[in-house]
C-alpha cells in the first residue's frame, strides 16, 4: 500500500509550507533550508551590532557632554571652541608674528581648554573632521547645560538675597526678568557704574532713558562688585570684588547650598566640588593642605578661585539684568568684554605692588571660601609633640618597662 504522506517542498522564501502535513525531523523540528537559517542569523547579528553601536554612541555622548560641563566654568565663558582651536593652529604656523591682545586671550583659552580636558589635544589630531565636529558639538552641549544650571540656581537665590537685604517694593520676582535691570530701583543700583550715583535723579533718568551722557557699558565696574555696594571714586580698587552677593553666589554654585547662609565670616572649610565645576571623575578639592608643598597647594587654590570668581561675576550680572536668555550684548553692555576685563584685572597688573594687592585679594577670597587653616605649619617637629604621638610614645614606654620587669 502506497505511503499517503505528502512530502512538501520549500516555498520561495525557503520555508516549508505549513499548510501541508510535513514529517518532523530527527530532532522534532520542522525542516528549514540552510539559506533561511543563515538569513535569520545574519539579521539577528546585525540587530545586535546596531544595538551595540547605539549603546556605544550613547556612552560616548554622555562622556563628552559630562566633560563639556567644565568649559564655561574653567576655560571661557563665551568664546567658541572652534575659535580656540583655530587660534592654536595659527600660533603654531605663525610663531614669528606679533600677536594681538585678542589673539593672546584665545591662545590662553586654548591652553586652559587642553588643561581642563587633558585628552582633548590628542583627540583633535586623531579624529577626522566629521567626528571632530560631532565631538565639539557634544562638548558645547555640556558647556551650555552647565551654564544653564548655574543660571537656574542663582535666579531664585539672588532674588531672595536682594529681597532680604534691601526689602524693595515691589519684591523682586525671580521668574519675571522684565522687573529686573534698571526698571527695578534696587537692581538698578547694583548695576549702576561705580563712577555715578544712582540716588541722583538725573543719573537714574539718564541711565533708564539710555542717553548718550549715561552709557552703561563693560567699561565701568558695576556697584554689585563692591563691598557694601559702595565705591570710593578716589580709589576704585578699594572693596572691588568683595561684595556679599558675589561670595554667596560663588558658594551657591561651587560648594553647597547650606554654605550660602553666611558671607560675613570666613569660610567653614566647605570643599569646592569638582563635579559642580564640571570636572568628572574626581570628587572634591578639600581645603586641607599637604605639609610637603603648602605653597603649591595655596597657589592652586588661588588660581582656581581667580577663575571661578571671574565666572561668577558674569552670572550675577546676567541675573540682575532684564535679559531673559544668554547673549553677548545687552544694549551697550558687552558681557564677553566684561569677562575679559575681570580676567585682565587679575592677570594684567602694572607691577609688583599691584601683584601683591591681587595676592591679598585672592587670599581674602580663599579664606572666605575655604576658611583659615594652618596645616602648612604642621612640621614633623610640631606633630611629634602632639598628643597622638605622645600617647604612642607613652604606650611604648609602658610596654618596655613591663618587659624589663619580667
Amino acid at each position: 500500500m502506497a505511503n499517503s504522506t505528502n512530502h512538501s517542498e520549500p516555498t520561495s522564501d525557503g520555508e516549508v509550507d505549513s499548510t501541508e502535513r510535513t514529517p518532523l525531523g530527527p530532532s522534532g523540528a520542522i525542516p528549514t533550508t540552510a539559506d533561511a537559517r543563515a538569513k535569520r542569523r545574519i539579521a539577528a547579528l546585525e540587530d545586535e551590532l546596531e544595538l551595540m553601536r547605539q549603546e556605544r554612541n550613547e556612552a560616548e555622548t554622555t562622556y563628552y557632554v559630562t566633560q563639556g560641563r567644565a568649559i564655561r566654568r574653567l576655560v571661557v565663558l563665551y568664546t567658541s571652541l572652534e575659535d580656540l582651536i583655530a587660534e592654536n593652529d595659527h600660533w603654531y604656523e605663525n610663531r614669528s608674528e606679533a600677536s594681538t591682545t585678542a589673539q593672546d586671550r584665545l591662545q590662553h583659552g586654548y591652553i586652559a581648554f587642553s588643561r581642563a580636558l587633558p585628552w582633548l589635544h590628542t583627540k583633535l589630531g586623531d579624529l577626522d573632521h566629521e567626528d571632530c565636529e560631532n565631538m565639539l558639538k557634544k562638548l558645547k552641549k555640556g558647556a551650555d547645560a552647565a551654564r544653564g544650571d548655574d543660571t537656574s540656581c542663582l535666579k531664585d537665590l539672588i532674588a531672595t538675597w536682594i529681597n532680604q537685604d534691601f526689602r524693595p517694593f515691589p519684591l523682586i520676582k525671580p521668574d519675571d526678568k522684565h522687573s529686573h535691570g534698571f526698571v527695578s530701583d534696587v537692581c538698578g543700583k547694583l548695576l549702576c557704574p561705580a563712577e555715578w550715583d544712582w540716588d541722583q535723579t538725573r543719573v537714574k533718568a539718564g541711565i533708564c532713558d539710555r542717553t548718550s551722557e549715561y552709557i552703561v557699558s563693560e567699561n565701568s565696574w558695576p556697584l554689585f562688585l563692591y563691598e557694601n555696594y559702595t565705591s570710593n571714586p578716589a580709589n576704585l580698587e578699594e572693596g572691588l570684588l568683595k561684595s556679599k552677593i558675589l561670595v554667596l553666589a560663588f558658594k551657591a554654585i561651587f560648594t553647597s547650598p547650606s554654605s550660602v547662609r553666611e558671607a560675613d565670616g570666613d569660610g567653614n572649610g566647605a570643599p569646592i566640588s569638582l563635579r559642580a565645576i564640571g570636572v568628572p571623575g574626581r570628587n572634591q578639592i578639600r581645603p586641607k593642605l599637604k605639609p610637603a608643598s603648602p605653597r603649591s597647594s595655596t597657589c592652586k587654590k588661588s588660581c582656581l578661585v581667580r577663575l571661578l570668581t571671574s565666572r561668577v561675576n558674569g552670572q550675577v550680572c546676567f541675573t540682575l539684568s532684564y535679559v531673559s536668555s544668554w547673549r553677548t550684548m545687552d544694549g551697550d553692555f558687552d558681557y564677553e568684554a566684561f569677562w575679559n576685563n575681570i580676567v585682565d584685572f587679575f592677570e594684567d597688573v602694572p607691577g609688583p605692588v599691584a601683584t601683591r594687592r591681587m595676592e591679598k585679594l585672592l587670599e581674602w577670597w580663599t579664606r572666605k571660601i575655604f576658611g583659615t587653616n594652618h596645616h602648612e605649619d604642621l612640621t614633623l617637629e610640631v606633630v611629634s609633640q602632639m598628643s597622638v604621638n605622645t600617647l604612642a610614645e607613652q604606650s611604648k614606654a609602658l610596654e618596655d618597662a613591663a618587659f624589663d620587669s619580667d
